[in-house]
């Protein structure tokens, strides 16, 4: 699964109807919506839409005739395999009928062409976990820690002993790194995934 990185838009005129289509990553409902809010056009005849977000998805045909642009749009979305995504299609109308599926090429390429030309970003699981080390081991762990790929360090605090990291592990490279970390300081280094 992927993401995007940006937000960007990509138009195209059809039989006298102008489409622009407004896509980025959102990482919440609320986040969704506003999404949607802030890039829909109240001069314009139609602002379709879809999200997705893991399990849960939302789309609207808004006015257009069910199922000719929402589902098309999200079907660009999930065709694409992105998730955190939201997508509004605007429309101006510009006195020629499309018919069904007219509408369907037109919002579901429209929201296709946009996606695919940006710049996405692999969604990588991850865990977090907490690695304590001694001052002595500081240096080290923190420089392998971030030169394994996929790993972020999200926060360093020292204590009157050493120091305490919070990093964020690819779940597939957790048990990898947890050992690479604890060979590297022969056990003196301790560290908890948090579940």
């Amino acid at each position: 699964m992927f993401t995007l990185q940006t937000t960007d838009t990509f138009e195209q005129d059809i039989k006298k109807s102008r489409f622009v289509a407004t896509a980025g990553p959102v990482e919440s409902e609320q986040a969704a919506r506003e999404f949607i809010a802030a890039h829909s056009d109240p001069g314009a005849n139609h602002n379709c839409f879809a999200w997705r977000l893991g399990q849960v998805y939302r789309f609207s045909d808004d006015g257009e005739p069910s199922g000719t642009a929402g589902k098309p749009i999200l079907q660009a979305i999930d065709g694409q395999q992105l998730d955190g995504v939201a997508v509004v299609v605007t429309r101006w109308f510009g006195g020629i009928l499309l018919g069904s599926g007219g509408l369907i090429r037109a919002y579901g390429g429209t929201a296709a062409m946009c996606l695919r030309a940006m710049a996405k970003t692999e969604l990588v699981a991850r865990v977090e976990a907490r690695v304590t080390c001694a001052f002595s081991d500081h240096a080290l762990v923190k420089s392998r820690l971030a030169a394994s790929a996929g790993v972020r360090i999200e926060a360093e605090a020292f204590t009157a002993t050493g120091a305490e990291l919070v990093v964020a592990l690819p779940e597939a490279e957790a048990a990898t790194i947890v050992r690479m970390i604890t060979d590297l300081t022969a056990g003196r280094a301790t560290i908890a995934l948090n579940d």
